[in-house]
């Protein structure tokens, strides 16, 4: 049986997005949003919504910006070699290195591919200046947009008019139908010099911009109209025929995440409608979205819904697995590539990572408290609590007080997740068994690559 290629769509990629697109096909996807970890110096910690997942990050990078700026770039030239010559890249930052970030867009695109910079006001006023603060208020993000050539997919997208614009420039109604409509010229531009016919129409005598046949057809149809006797005639243009205003480099009309019912409480995640402008800006169905810091699939499901094919890539495989999940709820089956399935790569994980993997290996939830939780990282499917450690041969000593834990929770049964266990920790689950009737399932982290929830020894 041959092996698929590395290269899928509907997929979902594990791994930091400069090495797996390394080893994606030049020239194969149609646009990359990227929504980079910001140089913002924060560290967050972040409890799902639904309660099932734990992750915490550091938004930080040592040496400095311009090292961040560099670790970008290595990543922003994978992203350009992969697009297709129509396809179009934005990225997603804030003030903290956007003018590092648009230099060095600048330096693998060309400035003269820089077609926008959109700004994105995220929030309303805040008090973010407590009293006595020195700084205006921070409402916004940027957005670059980058094309490869001027052979380049543009879908105009389009918003509403404003009441008052609706007011002042389309004030008639129509009687029969309640519609709202606006008077235009119908006078050739340029006369004669421009090609326009020159002919009589009720009684006025002009250049047209139609042809007196099509004139008269308008006419019949109502769409002209002669305010008085030897006025000129007017086409009229109804307000619901209208596209709307062109969507302009300034987005003040999409509400913060947090106002929406799509919010699953990650740190960084932005609204679906936001990216679905760019996503029909600059593609088309059956096209291909590429999100290289996927983080919890926002762009993916967008593409999902606007019947885009889609490629998700993110380093965390706590981030992955949310993925999978939104796109299940969406009917749809990824493929899950690069996960960590080896001891050798779990081993590498950071702790909240690897806790994540274990308790969702248990098919379980994680611990809701990020203190004091009293020895106890999760919940088993059965709401039996969960001790992760990732480290071998644990002792007597850790099983001891993972028996108080479950004693406090008032649990009689619980599981202890690590590499390998000491003759020790044997002695002192079967002690807790048979004097405490308590049950500990020590498992090894063999035993759950091996068997799942069902590792239990």
């Amino acid at each position: 049986m041959s092996v698929p290629p590395y290269f899928q769509t509907s997929a979902i990629y594990c791994g930091d997005c400069r090495d797996v697109l390394r080893k994606f096909p030049e020239e194969s996807v149609d646009l990359v949003y990227a929504d980079p970890p910001f140089f913002s110096n924060r560290h967050y910690e972040v409890i799902w919504g639904d309660g099932y997942e734990l992750r915490a990050f550091e938004d930080r990078w040592k040496g400095g910006v311009n090292n961040y700026a560099s670790w970008m770039k290595e990543r922003i030239v994978e992203c350009y070699r992969v697009l297709k010559p129509t396809g179009a890249m934005y990225l997603h930052c804030d003030s903290h290195a956007s003018h590092y970030l648009k230099v060095e867009m600048d330096g693998v695109f060309g400035e003269r591919n820089f077609i926008n910079e959109i700004i994105w006001k995220r929030q309303t006023a805040h008090s973010d200046n407590k009293q006595g603060g020195r700084k205006y208020g921070r409402l916004h993000d940027t957005i670059f947009y980058y094309v490869k050539t001027d052979d380049y997919v543009w879908n105009p997208q389009y918003t509403p008019y404003s009441e008052e614009y609706m007011n002042d420039f389309y004030k008639y109604i129509e009687p029969e139908t309640g519609r709202k409509y606006r008077l235009g010229d119908l006078t050739g531009p340029g006369g004669e010099s421009k090609g326009n016919p020159k002919y009589e129409f009720l009684g006025v005598t002009r250049y047209w911009r139609y042809t007196k046949e099509n004139m008269e057809k308008l006419y019949k149809e109502g769409r002209i109209v002669q305010t008085k006797p030897g006025g000129v005639p007017a086409y009229k243009r109804y307000l619901d025929e209208m596209p709307g205003v062109s969507l302009q480099d300034i987005w003040d009309d999409i509400k913060p995440i947090r106002q929406s019912k799509e919010n699953l409480d990650y740190p960084t995640q932005k609204p679906e409608l936001l990216i679905e402008r760019m996503v029909k800006t600059s593609t088309n169905e059956g096209q291909i979205v590429l999100d290289p810091f996927c983080g919890c699939g926002t762009a993916i499901a967008v593409a999902v819904k606007t019947k885009r094919k889609w490629i998700g890539i993110d380093v965390s495989p706590t981030a992955c697995n949310l993925m999978e999940v939104r796109m299940r709820k969406l009917g749809v089956s990824p493929q899950m590539i690069g996960m960590p399935m080896l001891e050798d790569e779990l081993r590498k994980l950071p702790p909240f990572e690897f806790q994540n993997w274990v308790i969702r290996r248990l098919f379980g939830r994680v611990s809701g408290r990020k203190t004091g939780d009293m020895g106890i990282d999760g919940y088993t499917f059965e709401g039996y609590p969960v001790q992760v450690k990732q480290s071998d041969d644990i002792g007597r000593n850790v099983i001891d007080n993972f028996e108080t834990a479950i004693s406090r929770y008032k649990a009689k049964k619980g599981v202890i997740v690590a590499f390998s266990f000491g003759k020790g920790a044997y002695e002192e689950v079967a002690r807790a068994k048979l004097h405490a009737d308590i049950e500990i399932d020590a498992v090894t982290v063999a035993d759950l690559l091996k068997n799942g929830r069902n590792a239990s020894p």
